[in-house]
Order: structure tokens, then sequence, then C-alpha cells
């Protein structure tokens, strides 16, 4: 045992592999801990929009929200604005006053509601904080609406009786909520799925670069640098077709929800795995086999940033922008929008194919800037040669 022991520390690999695992846990603590750090805090950079067509008391509810929410509140005029920017994620949720609220509110025996949209087509917790936000809007607006109730039961004192306890009982609830969500998402099953095609492609793409990387120097010194290159790019075009049909297929058969249909959320895959691929392996041609280490921090950023756990509106500046610049984000919306419903994955498509274009400059750069490796010469040959 001492000896296996001993056979085992003495190897590189051995102490490469306690590192990796090490490095694991400090880089997903780091990242996360400070990531997610305040997400519960930010909850004013969460946008909704008031769309107010009564001209009485909607006014004054508009005023209140607007003033008092803790939210981003901001009126627009129309509620098909307002659905087209809820539908383009650039508002969390509408919050429309029909034209005849005054009036069914403040009826002696009425009642209002007020409706509210909700995309579904975003985290999980997108749909849990607006449903809050929805009922506190609410219980607010009703105690508006219950007061005003009152001095219209008081104004009709010369009712009869019956009336009157019907018109008492009513006061207790004049507005309701009434929550229509968009672009619905069918069970936690499918909620999932955007966080674990992206999970599942770039770690994928990790080991695969990680084992064409061993391949690829351990033929440097009988293969040319260029051949190298254009062989890995050939394998991985390959690959990221194979395993994006695959991935798609196994998606379609346990029947997971697509809005646009397989073919779009199949070539969109591609585009992002192969992404994926270009910007993991850039790291191994510019650092070798040290680049994995810069795979793990890019893994753990675009967990915490891509919008597919906690929605991006919740974090900080700084890991705003630096989803930004990574492409798990544009992965994740364009998923969204293919499997759930919502506008073409157009731009989020060309953003992907421009950072899998650099990745693929920048790794041919490092091919370019290193050296070819010597062929050794066997002895014998070497002697052979000096004889002549």
């Amino acid at each position: 045992m001492k000896n296996a022991l001993q056979a085992f520390m003495k190897r590189p690999t051995t102490w490469i592999g306690m590192i990796t695992a090490l490095m694991f846990q400090v880089i997903f603590s780091v990242i996360w801990m400070t990531g997610y750090n305040g997400v519960t805090d930010r909850v004013e950079q969460l946008k909704i929009a008031v769309v107010n067509e009564d001209q009485q008391m909607g006014q004054q509810i508009a005023g209140n929200l607007i003033q008092n929410s803790p939210f981003d509140m901001r009126q627009v005029d129309s509620i098909d604005e307002a659905k087209q920017q809820l539908n383009e994620r650039e508002l969390q949720m509408v919050v429309y006053v029909p034209a005849d609220f005054s009036q069914k509110s403040t009826a002696a025996d009425g009642s209002a509601s007020i409706q509210y949209f909700i995309n579904e087509s975003n985290p999980a917790l997108i749909k849990s904080i607006m449903s809050g936000a929805a009922a506190q809007i609410t219980a607010e607006v009703n105690r508006q609406a219950v007061a005003s109730g009152i001095q219209t039961v008081l104004g009709n004192m010369s009712m009869p009786a019956e009336q009157a306890t019907a018109a008492a009982q009513g006061l207790s609830q004049r507005v309701t909520t009434d929550i229509q969500t968009t672009n619905a998402v069918q069970g936690m099953n499918n909620q999932m799925v955007p966080m674990m095609m992206v999970l599942a492609s770039y770690v994928g793409a990790m080991i695969m670069g990680m084992n064409f990387e061993q391949s690829s120097m351990a033929v440097s010194a009988t293969v040319g640098r260029w051949h190298r290159f254009a062989a890995r790019s050939m394998m991985n075009v390959a690959a990221a077709v194979l395993v994006s049909l695959a991935g798609s297929t196994l998606l379609a058969s346990f029947g997971g929800q697509m809005a646009q249909g397989f073919l779009h959320i199949w070539l969109f895959q591609l585009l992002f795995l192969l992404t994926f691929i270009f910007v993991s392996q850039m790291f191994l041609y510019m650092f070798g086999m040290a680049g994995m280490l810069f795979n793990i921090i890019a893994l753990s950023a675009q967990l915490v940033t891509s919008g597919a756990i906690v929605p991006r509106e919740l974090l900080s500046d700084f890991y705003i922008k630096l989803g930004d610049a990574l492409p798990a984000t544009y992965a994740v919306e364009g998923t969204m929008n293919i499997l759930f419903g919502g506008p073409a994955a157009t731009s989020d498509a060309l953003t992907l194919s421009i950072i899998a274009v650099i990745a693929l400059a920048v790794s041919a750069l490092a091919v370019a800037v290193k050296r070819q490796a010597v062929p050794q010469q066997q002895p014998s040959a070497v002697i052979a040669g000096q004889r002549r």
C-alpha cells in the first residue's frame, strides 16, 4: 500500500486532480457568494409598468404605485405596448387598471379587478416575486376602494335594511386580483431546461476540449500545428452537430416544451454549443492544460450571470456587465424564447456567432505565436547521420 501511495503521489496528474477539485470549491464559493449577495435587496431593479384607463380612482392608484412601490415603476399609455415590452423581457409585470374600475369599485354592491400580466418565460423567481407584488398592490388598492365605498353607502342611508346589509358585506372586498400569464411554462421540469442545457453543454465542451488538448500534445511531434488546429476545428463542428442533435432529440422524447418547434431548438443548441466549444478551447490554446482553470471560472460565472437561476436584474452591476460578455447569457435568453415563447432568437444567435468568431480568431492567434515542437530523432539515426 505504501508503494502504491508513493507511486500515485509521484505522478503530476495526481496533484493536478486534487488541485482541480480544490479550485472548484474555491472558485464556486467566491463567485456564487459574491454574485448572489444582496439579490433580495435589489427588487427596485425589477421593472413594472402601470397602464391606467380609468380617469378617476385609476389616476390616484397609478400615482401612488409609481411614488411608493419598491419596484422600478413606470407608466405606459398603451396596454399593447406594455405587453410587447413584457414579451421582450424589458418588463417583469404589467399592472392594468380598466376604464370602468372606479364605477365598479364604488358601486354599493359592486367589485372591480386589477389585471396583472406576467411573462413566465423567465426564471421561476420572477413569477414568485411578481405574484407577491400583485397581492400587495391589490390589498392596498382595496383599502382605497373600501374607503370610497363607505362614503357612497353613507350617502345613501335611506336604502332598505336588506340592501344596507348586502352593501356592508360588499365593503370587505371590492378589488380582486386577476393574474394572467403569458408564455406559460408547463411544469418545473421544463422550467429547469435552459439551465440544464447550458450546464451540460459547457461542461461537455470543457471535458472534450481537455481531451483534445491531450491528444494534440501527444501528436505534436509528428503533426504540424496548423494541421492540428484544422483537425480539431473539424472535429469540434462534427461533435457539436451530433451532441446537439442528441440533446434536442432527448428533450423532445421526454415531452419537453418547444413553442417554436424542434428544428429551431436544435439549430440554436448547435450554435451555442459550438460557441461554448470554441470559447472553452480558446483558453486551452492560450495556456495549455492550465487553461482549465479559466474554464472553471467561466463555468461558475456563467451559471450566476446567465439568468438561468436568478434574474439578471437582481444582480450587481459588475455581474450584469460580466454576463453581457459571456455566451451563456444569450444561450439562456434564446432558449427561453424558443422553448416557452417570446421574440425570435435572432439577436441572441447573432451575438453568439460574434463570440464564436472572436474565440476562434484568438485561438488561431495563439497557435501562430506558439513554436512547433521539434521531432526527436532516434539515437541510432543521429549516429548514422554523423558517420555520413
